[in-house]
């Protein structure tokens, strides 16, 4: 998914949607990316049988506390992960909780699993075959993974570059399809497009934030302060 114009300050908001993905996992080798671009750091017999794969794989769904690779973007003291690892530092983020909505077993021989996975914002697949892997005792890390969903977008829906028009183009709404909804009046509309607040009646008071439409536009996100919305990131013009 590509987010373009002013649809990019809603980003942050798609970054939560669950993800689906096809992939494969090798047991029996542990490298130090948790993928295949990594050093391998240790190599053990997979002697797994796919009921035992099965199994452990229950163990992960629903969720556990995931640590992210070492090759990560997630910040340590304020700087990248990967920076640290690739100074030849010690790294290990801390541990953080990731939903797995669903993990399948697809295939297995020996040493690969194939599977398929539906994982909540934030989880890392490198992380889950090093965990897997982990888990039946002999270590694995990610070989190739390919995303098959992103939210309400499916991979079937995907438009190559060289071919995108405007047809193509999903309304920004979708962005924050899952927010309360607040439709506005024409004299309510040039309040919020200027980022001035209005009257929070007929939402009720909630802390998540509230999407504000004129008809079918989008017009802003605002956050609920006392009987107010109050417009934090307009997406439209005046």
């Amino acid at each position: 998914m590509v987010v373009v114009g002013r649809a990019t300050r809603l980003a942050t908001f798609a970054a939560a949607w669950t993800k689906a993905y096809d992939g494969v996992m090798r047991l029996g080798v542990t490298t130090d990316t948790d993928d295949g671009t990594g050093t391998v750091l240790k190599t053990e017999p997979a002697a797994a049988t796919a009921a035992q794969v099965e199994a452990v794989f229950g163990q992960f769904r629903g969720g556990y506390d995931q640590r992210p690779p070492a090759y990560s973007a997630v910040k340590i003291a304020g700087e990248r992960a990967y920076r640290r690892a690739r100074r030849g530092e010690v790294v290990e983020p801390a541990a953080r909780r990731v939903e797995i909505a669903s993990l399948e077993l697809v295939q297995y021989a020996a040493p690969d699993v194939t599977f398929r996975a539906t994982v909540g914002g934030g989880t890392y697949l490198r992380g889950l075959a090093r965990d897997v892997g982990a888990a039946l005792g002999c270590g694995g890390h990610l070989v190739r993974l390919r995303r098959t969903a992103v939210g309400p977008f499916q991979v079937t829906e995907a438009v190559a570059p060289d071919a995108v028009s405007a047809a193509s183009v999903r309304d920004v709404g979708v962005l924050v399809a899952h927010l309360r909804r607040r439709d506005v009046d024409p004299s309510e509309r040039d309040a919020v497009v200027h980022g001035r607040p209005i009257r929070r009646d007929p939402v009720p008071d909630t802390r998540e934030p509230v999407a504000v439409f004129s008809g079918g536009e989008l017009l802003a996100v605002a956050e609920v302060e006392g009987e107010q919305l109050k417009p934090r990131v307009v997406v439209t013009d005046a």
